[in-house]
């Protein structure tokens, strides 16, 4: 059962290469409803893996999991109304590579054993590179390769980090299985300086999958080229993935007494994303790769308050959750913008309000979710993380993390506003005569906005006791 999670959408991506294009299309949504099905399943009944020696369901996983699921099936909605006014020249390819990103992302969730995930975040990549070059261009080619180079040797860091746990492990003289559930009651018999040392090649590497800065600079070309449905991938999701490997290894940080020690580094990186995302998206002109920063900095919030622990593993988690579906909204609406101006410069668009109505509620009101305004979670997050920082006298910390907050909201403010309700530097610019606000363009991302919103006020007991459970697992807490 748990297994049939990841296999189903890698079954159904290697039919979408060779089916009809409007087959691929149906399939897509029937995937990804299959999919949500079945991690809903999972979820109600946990039940044992397989190959229990590789897999397991996780409380932190399992949220992951759940993220991933409605996401994509909400996303592969959108993507059918995106291919039908986009009609792509490889269209089975582009459907079939998603349907094969779900199916790795999924085994990264569901990853117990610590190469088993190395293997399935490396996959990830593997499976997500052609979506960025779906459009054959000089610019996507690029930042494809960029893309495969940048993550490749991070993730090669990542394994000589795991390689440093086998040694802990050795040295140690543990002879437990290497996976996270077997090495976490033991983590205290572990060599602490090789575990030290493979925790820092294991952030460095999979932080570069995560887009910490400063190994982020694949992230903004990446997101800039790729479809509208992939970059909501990318983000919502991809970056999740990530984040889940450094996660899950920061548990047996915390179980072997070492939480200081890989706290300072997650604040570090944490802090160094957020300075750099306030830099450079006051000067972004192209509003895809302004996105793509704002992914940046909500990485180093996660990571800032995964670092400072307690309440701020909490406040992490809550911006995981909220950051993947407020962003993922944003950039379908992204798609939307595009196809309408047949332009990616912000100059060039204008007064979305009064010419794209449907777009404009989707887009600002995204825009006020992501930049932390309640009551949306962003904002719940963002001010547990503060709260846990000055409680645990991380003062520094806090004050730059504000000061940075309110850069980012101001550079950010500007560029939406001149997209909403400025006429465009082109006076004569309009959207095309032939771009259509249909559902399959509108609903999804106000699905996830609303999503977002009724997960502030109401979240399930079920779904709450799996988020507590996760916060716990990492040595966080609600207090």
């Amino acid at each position: 059962m748990v297994e049939m999670v990841f296999i189903t959408p890698f079954i159904t991506g290697l039919l979408a290469f060779i089916l009809p294009k409007a087959v691929s299309r149906q399939l897509l949504v029937l995937t990804g409803a299959v999919h949500l099905v079945l991690s809903l399943l999972l979820w109600k009944n946990t039940p044992r893996a397989w190959f229990a020696e590789y897999f397991a369901v996780t409380p932190e996983g399992l949220l992951s999991l759940l993220v991933i699921s409605l996401l994509f099936f909400l996303i592969a909605i959108y993507t059918t109304g995106y291919l039908a006014a986009h009609r792509l020249k490889s269209e089975n390819i582009f459907t079939g590579f998603m349907l094969l990103f779900l199916s790795t992302m999924t085994m990264v969730t569901l990853s117990d054993h610590i190469m088993v995930l190395w293997i399935a975040i490396e996959a990830t990549t593997l499976a997500s590179a052609p979506l960025i070059y779906t459009h054959r261009s000089g610019a996507s080619l690029e930042a494809t390769w960029k893309y495969v180079l940048i993550c490749s040797v991070g993730i090669a860091m990542a394994l000589v980090g795991s390689l440093f746990l086998t040694l802990s492990m050795e040295l140690g003289g543990v002879t437990a299985a290497m996976s996270f559930s077997a090495l976490t009651p033991v983590a205290g018999q572990l060599d602490p300086a090789w575990l030290k040392a493979g925790f820092i090649f294991i952030v460095v590497g999979y932080g570069t999958k995560m887009g910490l800065a400063p190994m982020h600079t694949w992230l903004p070309d990446a997101h800039s080229e790729a479809p509208s449905p992939a970059s909501a991938l990318l983000s919502g999701v991809l970056l999740n993935c990530a984040y889940l490997g450094i996660f899950k290894t920061n548990k047996i940080m915390v179980a072997a007494g070492l939480s200081d020690f890989s706290g300072t580094i997650l604040i570090v990186f944490g802090l160094l994303s957020i300075v750099a995302a306030a830099t450079y998206i006051l000067k972004q002109t192209e509003y895809k790769r302004m996105l793509a920063y704002s992914s940046i900095e909500n990485m180093g919030i996660i990571a800032l308050g995964t670092g400072i622990g307690g309440l701020g593993v909490y406040g992490a988690v809550i911006c995981m959750i909220h950051h993947s579906l407020i962003k993922s909204s944003l950039f379908l609406s992204s798609g939307n913008i595009l196809m309408g101006y047949k332009d990616r410069l912000i100059a060039n668009t204008g007064q979305m309000a009064k010419q794209m109505p449907k777009t404009f509620v989707a887009f600002f009101a995204g825009f006020a979710g992501i930049s932390g305004f309640p009551p949306f979670g962003i904002f719940i997050g963002e001010l547990f993380i503060i709260m846990a920082a000055f409680k645990s006298g991380h003062f520094l910390a806090a004050i730059v993390f504000i000061f940075s907050l309110c850069v980012i909201f101001a550079g950010f403010a500007g560029q939406v506003m001149k997209i909403c309700f400025d006429a465009p530097a082109d006076t004569e610019k309009t959207p095309a005569p032939d771009f259509r606000e249909t559902p399959a363009l509108v609903w999804p991302q106000y699905i996830l906005l609303l999503t977002s919103l009724i997960l502030c006020f109401f979240i399930p007991d079920a779904l709450y006791q799996t988020i507590v459970d996760a916060v716990h697992a990492i040595g966080g807490g609600l207090q």
